[in-house]
């Protein structure tokens, strides 16, 4: 039973991990010797094969990662294509022109111009390969800096960002007693 719960905890830090996991910080993580790691993954992969799982443990030069079949690849390749194709919302496109015309910025940032939390948001588009990370602010909490990507540039077919079109200035802004003159007050 002591070996099984190994698995179990070999299976738990593989999924945590994500990427690649040398076997000795592997043994180190799980409580066994390097030396009993390579039967851990056996038994691991022996266990989804007998459920007829999608997954397996691959061994990659040293290190293990959890995969999933090669045999899943169209179906994952489907689904993250339709996540990434979604049309974007109009609070994704707000927050899209705040960063592209005043990156890098932070989260912060964004939410003080739109005034509401934007955290989703800028997930979900670095999920889409729209805004990536641009280091660190240097200031107390040293929040995350967020650019525009080349895949960016090309979504919106410009070659830089300097086609961007360019901002009103202050005297071409609409402001609210324009839009509100000439309206009956309630």
């Amino acid at each position: 039973m002591q070996l099984e719960s190994k698995v179990s905890a070999a299976e738990a830090v593989l999924f945590a991990c994500g990427e690649p996991i040398e076997a000795q910080k592997l043994a180190e993580a799980v409580g066994v010797e390097p030396q009993i790691i390579d039967k851990l993954v056996v038994m691991l992969n022996d266990r989804y094969n007998s459920m007829g799982s999608a997954l397996t443990v691959l061994k990659l030069d040293g290190s293990y990662q959890l995969s999933t079949r090669k045999e899943y690849a169209e179906n994952i390749k489907t689904a993250l294509e339709a996540r990434k194709a979604a049309a974007l919302t109009s609070a994704a496109m707000e927050t899209l022109t705040i960063v592209a015309y005043n990156q890098p910025v932070t989260k912060g940032f964004v939410e003080d111009v739109r005034g509401v939390d934007s955290s989703s948001i800028i997930n979900s588009l670095v999920e889409k390969e729209l805004l990536e990370e641009a280091g660190r602010l240097d200031v107390p909490g040293r929040p995350v800096l967020y650019r525009t990507t080349p895949n960016f540039l090309r979504c919106f077919q410009i070659s830089s960002l300097q086609e961007l079109p360019p901002l009103p200035n202050k005297n071409e802004q609409i402001s609210f007693n324009d839009l509100t003159y000439g309206q009956e007050q309630i």
